[in-house]
């Protein structure tokens, strides 16, 4: 089992309410490669046809586009977990002097949450795969080895778990849940196109969970 994961929006920065961190998991993940490759130089502008990573915030893609390329995407048979917090509700914990200053370690947090989702797994191998991202405080090996912690124990023994860590414009399957991210980033921020990019991904939607919300504990740290 691959999983891919992205994430939009910034802990610390005022660039909307909301942080999203969406993933998803496929069958074949060639095809999705193969259908976003072909879709890009069938459908996207010229310019855009050869770039080696196109977002789903590119301002070259009109609106109609990106509904189209979000039904493209659904139509190759993604199953989606994601997960979405307010930042407003981000704990005291993770501040310091009034600023949120403890991104790395939050951002694990996140992550583990959203990895969660999946359990139980029964597949084997089960790697990760993320977007390169500079995580404050805390070393790559760091992030992987609390990964580990939370999920390895949770798996059957015979399970193993990979985490990779890519450059998304080397990475169609990642790319894809960049464009997730996005479309969930306008629903929850209420802004336009928002409710038709969530009722196109709905239907491969498995699980969305509230992070931080009142009745959302931290599990491991107990």
């Amino acid at each position: 089992m691959f999983i891919y994961l992205d994430e939009t929006g910034s802990l610390t920065e005022s660039d909307g309410k909301y942080f999203i961190v969406a993933t998803y998991t496929v069958s074949d993940p060639r095809r999705i490669v193969r259908a976003f490759r072909k879709w890009q130089k069938a459908k996207f502008p010229r310019k855009l046809r050869l770039q080696a990573e196109v977002k789903f915030n590119d301002p070259h893609v009109n609106e109609d586009l990106r509904l189209r390329t979000l039904q493209h995407f659904a139509n190759q048979d993604i199953r989606i977990f994601y997960t979405y917090l307010k930042k407003s509700n981000i704990p005291q914990e993770y501040y310091r002097k009034g600023k949120v200053t403890e991104t790395g370690f939050l951002y694990t947090e996140i992550v583990r949450a959203t990895l969660e989702l999946y359990l139980p797994i029964t597949e084997s191998p089960v790697t990760i795969v993320r977007d390169q991202r500079t995580l404050k405080g805390v070393s790559v090996e760091q992030f992987n080895e609390i990964l580990k912690a939370s999920l390895l124990p949770r798996l059957p023994a015979k399970v193993a778990l990979e985490i990779q860590s890519v450059d998304s414009t080397t990475s169609p399957l990642v790319q894809v849940s960049d464009w997730l991210c996005g479309a969930f980033a306008r629903y929850h921020e209420g802004k336009d196109m928002g409710e038709q990019f969530y009722n196109i991904l709905k239907n491969n939607l498995i699980q969305e969970k509230e992070l931080f919300s009142e009745k959302w504990t931290k599990l491991w740290e107990k």
